[in-house]
């Protein structure tokens, strides 16, 4: 197996191949946590180009390897275990911003660029990149794609498939690829582009994205609405029946509010626009606490963005082997009942949840030790029985190993598993991610 980290040296050089018994923590420990196996790969390959990316895959199909593509590892462990896995290859080194088109309201940049790091730069022209996910700082925009990681803006935005309008990709056998392109109305290779979001690394290793960015507004402001459940779900359906625009709409459950009582739901809000028209919002969302009895909390610059990445960090801590987190749908209109429903089922102070008004898409945290499998298996049986889901993105082997993290139904499992046959016929890219 030593020859392995060999080969790939003689592809890459030796300072770009680090062996596995020289890897130091916390990638040891998360490399670990994302097999199935006690068995390690042999090393991890660090590419610095494309070219370098498709010699590597093209050199590990010519020897029927298995590789496991990751960016900085921070979602690495989500999903099902991967198995059999000889080399894992990080695009972490291909970080460069290779063109921002600002008249266009473009970006394209390489997949191991962090989200942190894009944005960054974005800001300085008074543009951003709408979206919110977890790891912010370690997340790179790879790693966000192939887990379809949008947060809460996307109240406004829409999703990671809404903004993509390009990727580039090696293919199983190392041949480059690509689709779409580098300006908003062209859709070449439109379907696939979009197949490749939430592919979590089983269909190609993603090289290069072209996104959609959007103007910097003027002024930011967030408004928090606490109450009983029943307020708060009839005043979320007045919002969303409205003509108010908030950027991010979540429903949060009581141990994310500000004083955790048990029958406390919150409403967060956050709008953006010109001083006037957030203003005017936030005025009109009183109103409509008002008669419903719910508690109104305005938060204005520092404390606006303090809110969100708060509550961003509450729910996406570094990782801890005793926290599960999972990732839940439900319709929008049954956001506050499964909210309900949680408190019911789930341990009194092991848990945390937010699910974002206007898609149901929701983020669920919870101890595994204040918590068992089978609680969360009636979580899921409640989504599911609503036409929604549950997926167990991080857990503690044990509980991944009792319960299937996806949870897809036989038909939708055979699909996906004839579209893996076409794009990754020898399964050699994550090989057991799906399942």
């Amino acid at each position: 197996m030593g020859s392995i980290a060999q080969t790939i040296e003689s592809i890459l050089g030796a300072s770009q191949v680090i062996p596995w018994a020289s890897l130091v923590e916390p990638l040891t420990s998360t490399v670990q946590g994302a097999i199935a196996a006690d068995t390690p790969p042999t090393c991890i390959a660090y590419p610095q180009t494309p070219d370098e990316l498709a010699a590597v895959v093209a050199c590990a199909h010519q020897n029927q390897w298995h590789l496991l593509p990751c960016g900085h590892g921070s979602k690495l462990t989500w999903g099902s275990p991967v198995t059999g896995v000889d080399l894992v290859v990080s695009t972490q080194h291909l970080n460069q911003v290779i063109e921002h088109a600002e008249g266009d309201l473009t970006v394209t940049a390489q997949a191991g660029v962090s989200f942190a790091e894009l944005q960054s730069q974005l800001l300085q022209t008074r543009q951003f990149l709408a979206i919110d996910p977890a790891y912010p700082d370690q997340a790179t925009l790879g790693g966000i794609v192939a887990t379809r990681d949008t947060g809460g803006l996307r109240q406004r935005f829409g999703g990671i498939r809404d903004m993509l309008i390009g990727v580039s990709f090696v293919r199983y056998d190392g041949q480059l690829a690509k689709a779409g392109g580098r300006v908003v109305k062209n859709v070449a290779g439109y379907d696939l582009m979009k197949l490749m979001t939430g592919s979590f690394g089983t269909l190609g290793i993603l090289t290069q994205l072209t996104w959609r960015t959007y103007p910097l507004q003027e002024t930011s402001q967030t408004v928090v609405l606490t109450g009983n459940a029943e307020a708060i779900q009839q005043a979320t359906a007045t919002v969303l029946q409205s003509s108010l625009t908030p950027v991010a709409m979540d429903v949060l459950s009581a141990e994310l509010t500000a004083d955790g009582a048990s029958d406390t739901l919150a409403l967060a809000l956050q709008f953006q626009s010109i001083e006037a028209g957030v203003t005017e919002q936030g005025e009109r969302l009183q109103a409509i606490a008002q008669p419903h009895n719910l508690a109104c909390q305005i938060l204005t610059a520092q404390a606006d963005t303090a809110f969100w990445q708060t509550l961003n960090r509450t729910l996406f801590p570094p990782q801890e082997p005793a926290i599960a987190l999972c990732k839940l749908g439900i319709l929008p209109a049954q956001a506050v009942d499964l909210l309900t429903f949680l408190d019911q089922t789930l341990t009194p102070d092991t848990w945390q949840a937010r699910i974002h008004a206007g898609s149901g898409i929701g983020t669920l945290r919870l101890s595994a030790t204040g918590n068992s499998v089978q609680q969360v298996q009636q979580v899921r049986s409640r989504c599911q029985a609503a036409n929604g889901y549950l997926t167990l993105l991080e857990a503690p082997p044990e509980w991944k190993a009792q319960l299937d993290p996806w949870g897809i139904d036989q038909a939708t499992q055979l699909l996906m598993t004839r579209l893996r046959e076409q794009f990754d016929p020898h399964s050699q890219l994550s090989p057991g991610r799906m399942g």
